[in-house]
């Protein structure tokens, strides 16, 4: 699955969802403070090309730990600090990461899928075309998040199951990010 043919470049944005993508997931739990965030293997890496390759890299996530109480707002922002600087050590660039401390149960619109964190990053990057966005996510919330604004979608999975089950929501499958880095 070849994404050449998009035409990506430096007016391109890339959305990237966190858990599960850019460190490992604790099933069951949270990542609530830096001795617990783990980047996955070749993300780092993943990263550097992406940002030689699209205009600007957005992180949206969402953290429903802080509404749960289990973290405070401080914590999370403390940890994408962390995380922005280990990226740009190794020549990588995150632009901005959005969060959302909502609970499902608050439908917040802030909250994947929906798209409240996509039009904050419109309203901080004017330029940015939803139409030359991917996103880039392991769940089937992040790939309705990127429909519902028209991006293109990759789904971030060692299985394919999720795009069988949801095909018009899923463009395309790669098993890890370095594996999407060298596809473009």
């Amino acid at each position: 699955m070849n994404l050449q043919h998009l035409g990506i470049d430096r007016t391109w944005t890339l959305f990237l969802d966190r858990d599960g993508v850019i460190n490992r997931r604790i099933v069951d739990g949270y990542v609530r403070t830096w001795d617990q965030f783990e980047f996955l293997p070749g993300v780092p890496e993943a990263i550097k090309l992406f940002h030689l390759k699209f205009g600007r890299i957005v992180v949206v996530s969402n953290q429903q730990g802080v509404g749960k109480g289990l973290m405070h707002d401080e914590e999370v922002q403390s940890i994408h600090h962390r995380m922005m600087e280990e990226i740009k050590k190794t020549g990588g660039k995150v632009d901005v990461v959005f969060y959302s401390p909502h609970l499902q149960s608050e439908r917040s619109v802030m909250r994947k899928p929906n798209v409240g964190m996509a039009l904050k990053a419109r309203k901080q990057f004017h330029e940015l075309n939803f139409r030359r966005s991917l996103m880039a996510g392991d769940s089937l919330s992040d790939m309705i998040f990127g429909k519902r604004v028209g991006m293109k979608t990759v789904l971030i999975s060692h299985c394919n199951d999720l795009a069988k089950r949801h095909p018009l929501q899923i463009d395309y499958v790669y098993p890890d990010l370095i594996s999407l880095a060298h596809a473009l």
